[in-house]
């Protein structure tokens, strides 16, 4: 959110005629202008553009020829799905648009995602319907929400919170931090201690949650400017670098250490439009790539460098104006754009370093821009693809894993007793990036291992869910323990287990389940 001229607002007033999913409409009591500007705010769209392209046989096609295959199940989302977080226990929970209902992404025996199926679970407080909000999968398990741009998509920049607990199946108020009268689409970011901290949308100040308290505390002196729209990407040393919007073209780093933020210099282009910039993702090589909202982009390996421009298609610019990322397992960046502040269609790039290149879109990519596309990487090393429609897409991208960045496991017990909980032990269980990300609005980190077991005789799959891990820093050479649930239904018998994360399996070991 941002308070802007009114005339300059005025250039990218989006009016929305439709919402997406199943066909709903607005939230009852709520107008189309109320998605749009209001008081000289300027906000992302609350809904995907209107659907005026019917998806055709011929779409269909391409996006399997490009690696698309829609989830086989029934989307049961009233208002479509939204935000995507991967839970320890490898399912995917994904809210409703503008709904307090999430429902859990389950993957089949087999561990096929393609053909899983959704289950509802509990819903958030009553009062509670985020959209552009924070989020993470904390260090025990649980799923935490902060804030929203919306709350039942009325523009609200709201403070309510929430905690979820996926053994329970129970959500927790969170209350704000004190003296905060806005979160709204607040960043965040999980720090390598395992400090979940948060941006207010509306001002300089940071806080920090005590998860055993639930109570914050205010940190971070020195920044310089707004959290508005930033994303934040935690960097190998444990600092967070920020593109600026408010006073692009500067960037800054938080430091946990010192609780304070200093300059990481000036971009060498402007990556700023609208108010908008795109996701920033830390590759293999440590370095940041960073789309932008005016269709540059820049590359930040402790000093600033251009990257490549998106590309200029039928005449128009490709921006990335709020939009998606995520970090595929060669290394390569998988990153949605569109031409232009909210306008559609989508199209999808991929970055190996060097260049953009062009690949085939999911089916519906005609009716969507940018900002209202989701990408979640899953243990499988596909991508999860929710653009708010009842088509979920999951892309299957070429290449192998990088073995180098795979997690290794050092020790864990080779006989296993379903229903118990044990330790595990290794090096580079949280991989070398947070792999997925977008911006402000949507923070979906995958950066933390997923214990998958396999059945020597059936072949079936089971996640045993992890929780307590010792460390949430990315590219770290130390070891780091957490502990996993082995599911009291799994099978019994000789399998194998590895530890998976962001996509990326370990060499496996072998294990007895009794």
């Amino acid at each position: 959110m941002h308070a802007r001229p009114a005339a300059a607002l005025a250039a990218f007033a989006f009016v929305l005629a439709a919402c997406g999913g199943n066909g709903s409409s607005l939230p009852a009591g709520t107008t189309t202008a109320q998605h749009t500007l209001s008081a000289g705010v300027h906000r992302t769209p609350a809904l995907p553009p209107p659907r005026l392209h019917r998806v055709t046989a011929a779409d269909r096609a391409r996006a399997l020829a490009a690696g698309w295959l829609p989830v086989t199940a029934t989307a049961p989302f009233p208002n479509g799905p939204g935000t995507e977080l991967l839970m320890t226990d490898g399912t995917v929970m994904v809210q409703d648009l503008c709904s307090p209902a999430w429902y859990a992404l389950v993957p089949d025996a087999n561990g096929n995602y393609v053909n899983g199926q959704w289950i509802a679970r509990a819903s958030l407080p009553s009062n509670y319907a985020p959209l552009y909000f924070a989020s993470a999968v904390l260090s025990d398990g649980k799923l935490i929400v902060n804030g929203g741009e919306y709350n039942f998509c009325k523009g609200a920049d709201t403070t309510l919170g929430a905690i979820y607990d996926p053994v329970a199946n129970t959500w927790t108020p969170v209350s704000p931090p004190s003296g905060w009268s806005t979160i709204g689409d607040a960043a965040s970011v999980v720090l390598d201690n395992g400090t979940y901290m948060i941006g207010n949308c509306c001002t300089s100040t940071q806080a920090q949650f005590n998860e055993a308290a639930m109570t914050w505390t205010v940190v971070g002196s020195g920044k310089a400017d707004s959290d508005s729209e930033e994303g934040w990407t935690l960097l190998r040393t444990g600092s967070v670098l920020t593109a600026d919007v408010s006073n692009a073209p500067n960037s800054e780093q938080f430091s946990p250490s010192a609780n304070a933020w200093s300059s990481a210099g000036t971009l060498p282009v402007n990556l700023v439009a609208a108010a908008e910039i795109g996701p920033q993702v830390l590759r293999p090589n440590n370095s940041v790539f960073v789309a932008g909202a005016t269709g540059h982009t820049a590359i930040y390996h402790g000093s600033w460098v251009q990257g490549p421009d998106f590309p200029i298609v039928s005449g128009k610019q490709v921006d990335v104006a709020d939009g998606p990322a995520t970090l595929l397992t060669n290394g390569n960046v998988l990153v949605a754009g569109s031409p232009g502040i909210y306008k559609k269609p989508a199209s999808f790039y991929i970055f190996d370093g060097q260049k953009l290149k062009s690949i085939g879109a999911p089916p519906n990519a005609a009716n969507d821009s940018s900002y209202n596309v989701r990408l979640l990487m899953l243990p499988t090393g596909q991508v999860l693809d929710a653009d708010g429609s009842s088509d979920v897409e999951i892309y299957t991208p070429a290449g192998r894993p990088n073995a180098s960045i795979a997690p290794k496991i050092s020790s864990v017990p080779t006989t296993l007793v379903h229903g118990n909980t044990y330790s595990i032990s290794g090096i580079r269980f949280n991989g070398i990036s947070q792999a997925n990300a977008y911006g402000d609005d949507v923070q979906q980190a995958t950066n933390y291992p997923l214990v998958r077991i396999t059945n020597n005789a059936t072949g079936h799959v089971f996640y045993a869910r992890t929780h307590g891990h010792s460390f949430m820093g990315v590219g770290s050479k130390r070891t780091v323990t957490t502990m996993f649930d082995v599911p009291a239904t799994i099978e019994t018998g000789a399998g194998t287990l590895v530890v998976v994360t962001n996509g990326i399996a370990s060499t496996a070991a072998s294990v007895t389940v009794e």
